[in-house]
């Protein structure tokens, strides 16, 4: 093989025509994939050692490869690599440097193997670390929320239906279901994991190699489970990055929809939270302003991660078998995801650490709009034995009158109770109380204060 002098293309003794400065631009992806070099070195190395193991290269060969490979990781890592435009990913980057390095030997390093193989075996890599990166970042999330809902048990707020005043909600019962959500994304990333522990490395192009190599034990050493069992299928392959997109979409939802509350509760219409000056910023114009702009940060984030998955959604969509240049793009769609996705958590956090509750704002709300009228329904079945829509049509009856005397329920006598429902004894005013009302949901993830306290022990043994 020829030595890959003056930052010539590798094929150029078959395209004979120099292609247009533009051409080379367009098709030129180092400035986003040398953030592979890790992984592509250490496929590399591996690669090499399964090569000398198959008798395929020598002894020697393979030392120098190793040899050289060991120091383009350390040059790349001090900054002290350069990068040549002409190369046209970080795979012929590091190539070229080999050559430089230890001479013609390099040329030995591709055999039985392609830059397609190469590719997704270095990508599904960098993933899989990137994707528990994710999850450790989850669960420092989850973490926060456990403690400010261990703090805040016997906060007392309106739950929301509509935006409207629904039912009382302890303040902790509102944060633990932002844990739901999140352990959701978290069993969305490690299902990831499945699919992308399939070795891709030994296909090829797309037909597999005639050397006799071994792919379990590149398998072994990369730390994949499985080798991938059909080679078109694995160059053409692209389900996993869709996954980690979706996955990571989801989650930017649930952020986004955590931001998007907050937000209004910091509004001076509700003013249920307060927002620490750490997290919150000024108007050029108006002094007296504070405003959330991280949290509208991580709600407009959310628009470019979905951007992400519909690009590449739309390029695979009608994209033959095996490997096309549409697929180029898959890597910088995938950083853009995980940076944006990771920065979002990370803001996330910050800003559960750096708000706090007004409490009596919250209670003072949670007595308006009726809240209890469904626990006066549910009284009327369980004291009276009326069916639930009987029920129902009498409460209804008595929220029409408290609004039309401009009353609230725990203004209402006994005495005006009873025109409207003569049966009722005097305990029924006990209904209106609103840890009373809490206190009654027992039903399993009901929101008493003792099913609370059950779930933040249950959350903490699982982060364990």
């Amino acid at each position: 093989m020829a030595k890959n002098k003056n930052n010539q293309s590798v094929w150029k003794n078959r395209i004979l025509k120099k292609n247009p400065t533009f051409f080379e631009k367009i098709g030129n992806s180092i400035d986003v994939d040398k953030r592979l070099f890790k992984e592509d070195i250490k496929v590399s190395m591996i690669h090499a050692e399964m090569l000398f193991k198959q008798k395929i290269i020598s002894f020697k060969v393979k030392n120098k490869i190793i040899f050289g490979l060991n120091r383009i990781r350390n040059e790349i890592i001090k900054k002290k690599f350069v990068y040549n435009n002409k190369d046209e990913d970080i795979h012929m980057s590091i190539e070229r440097r080999l050559f430089e390095l230890i001479g013609e030997e390099a040329g030995y390093l591709h055999t039985a193997r392609s830059r397609n193989d190469q590719v997704i075996t270095d990508l599904k890599i960098w993933l899989k670390n990137n994707t528990k990166q994710i999850v450790k970042l989850l669960n420092f999330s989850i973490k926060i929320i456990l403690e400010k809902a261990e703090k805040s048990v016997h906060v007392i707020m309106p739950g929301f239906t509509h935006l409207k005043n629904a039912q009382p909600i302890s303040f902790s019962h509102y944060l633990l279901a932002y844990i739901e959500m999140f352990n959701r994304d978290k069993k969305r990333l490690n299902n990831n994991l499945d699919s992308l522990n399939e070795n891709p490395l030994g296909v090829g192009a797309l037909s597999g190699t005639s050397f006799k190599i071994d792919r379990l034990y590149t398998t072994k050493k990369l730390n994949f489970l499985k080798p991938s069992r059909n080679s078109i299928d694995t160059v053409a392959d692209r389900d996993f990055v869709l996954d980690f997109l979706y996955a990571a979409s989801t989650c930017s939802m649930h952020i986004s929809r955590l931001a998007e509350e907050l937000i209004i509760w910091n509004s001076d219409a509700f003013d249920l939270i307060s927002l620490n000056d750490r997290i919150v910023t000024g108007s050029s114009i108006m002094p007296q302003k504070k405003n959330p702009d991280p949290l509208e940060f991580l709600r407009g984030k959310t628009g470019t991660i979905y951007g992400n998955l519909f690009s590449m959604l739309t390029i695979l969509k009608g994209l033959p078998l095996s490997y096309y240049k549409d697929l180029q793009d898959d890597k910088k769609i995938i950083f853009d995801a995980f940076d944006n996705l990771s920065n979002s958590i990370l803001l996330m956090n910050e800003v559960l650490k750096n708000f706090s509750a007004n409490k009596t704002q919250m209670y003072e709300l949670a007595n308006k709009g009726f809240i209890t009228a469904t626990d006066l329904a549910d009284y009327f079945v369980k004291e009276l034995n009326y069916p639930f829509r009987k029920a129902y049509n009498i409460t209804a009856k008595i929220v029409n009158y408290c609004e039309k005397k401009n009353k609230t329920f725990t203004t209402l006598t006994i005495s005006e109770l009873r025109k409207i429902e003569p049966k009722l004894s005097k305990d029924v005013t006990k209904i209106f109380d609103l840890k009373n009302s809490i206190n009654s949901k027992k039903s399993f993830g009901g929101t008493s204060f003792d099913n609370i306290k059950k779930m933040i022990k249950y959350y903490k043994k699982e982060l364990k």
